[in-house]
């Protein structure tokens, strides 16, 4: 029962990180908009190192790569993931362009919560299963978890403001798609023993909506800025995103 209560406690914990993107909320418009770029490029940064530095080399570790067909499932579930999310952003491109005329919410933005949402599902899991494994052990990853949300939701805040939503809905959607975390560490805790391989291909399937997220829409956006300056500046906070995640692997390790 104390597992439970440590493995609730601290995925609600993590949720609230989301909440960060609050700051942003006293600040005044004109600063916001000037800094929204900013976000996108660490936003980006932090999918790619994500998806490069944490999912693949998990998924890679856990699923083993003894067997030539598990290294090949592996890279199918990525592609899968990533054909999954341009697949989806065209529906939401067409549902955008028909059913919701007079929204200005880029279909991005829905996808960066979904992708969110699975990437926190499955940090909810690996929570669950550290506390397990043992309180100290958990506790280490936790906090983990928490240092690697907060740059990405803060990228995340200002790539759904970016993407036209309102700042409080960014706000409650982001929060929403971070509880995911939660759901995840109690699925974690009630089929630890029971959770097969299937559900580690989740890991890769999630890289490739990261991927698929950055390099498609993300990136594209800080790429279309005109200034030098102002693209070498966008191009450190993209390398800050990824060196970031690097880090955060490094650190994870030690």
């Amino acid at each position: 029962m104390t597992t439970f209560f440590w493995i609730v406690l601290s995925t609600f914990l993590i949720s609230l990180i989301a909440f960060v993107g609050a700051l942003t909320l006293f600040l005044r418009e004109r600063v916001l908009n000037k800094i929204l770029l900013l976000l996108v490029a660490l936003s980006a940064g932090a999918l790619i190192g994500g998806a490069f530095f944490h999912l693949i080399p998990e998924a890679v570790t856990k699923i083993g790569i003894e067997e030539e067909k598990s290294i090949l499932k592996i890279f199918l579930y990525l592609v899968f993931g990533f054909c999954t999310f341009f697949i989806l952003e065209q529906f939401l491109k067409w549902h955008h362009h028909h059913e919701i005329r007079h929204s200005e919410i880029k279909p991005f933005s829905y996808l960066i919560l979904i992708s969110d949402g699975i990437h926190n599902f499955i940090d909810g899991m690996i929570v669950a299963a550290s506390f397990l494994t043992g309180y100290p052990i958990g506790v280490v990853t936790a906090l983990a978890v928490a240092l690697h949300e907060i740059p990405q939701e803060i990228g995340d805040f200002g790539v759904l403001v970016y993407g036209g939503m309102k700042k409080i809905k960014a706000l409650f959607l982001n929060f929403l798609s971070a509880s995911a975390i939660i759901f995840g560490g109690l699925f974690g805790f009630i089929l630890s023993e029971k959770i097969g391989e299937r559900i580690l291909f989740l890991l890769p399937f999630a890289a490739g909506s990261f991927i698929y997220i950055s390099a498609s829409d993300l990136i594209p956006q800080i790429k279309e800025t005109k200034e030098f300056k102002k693209s070498v500046i966008y191009f450190l906070v993209f390398l800050t995103g990824i060196i970031t995640m690097a880090l955060m692997k490094i650190y994870g390790q030690s």
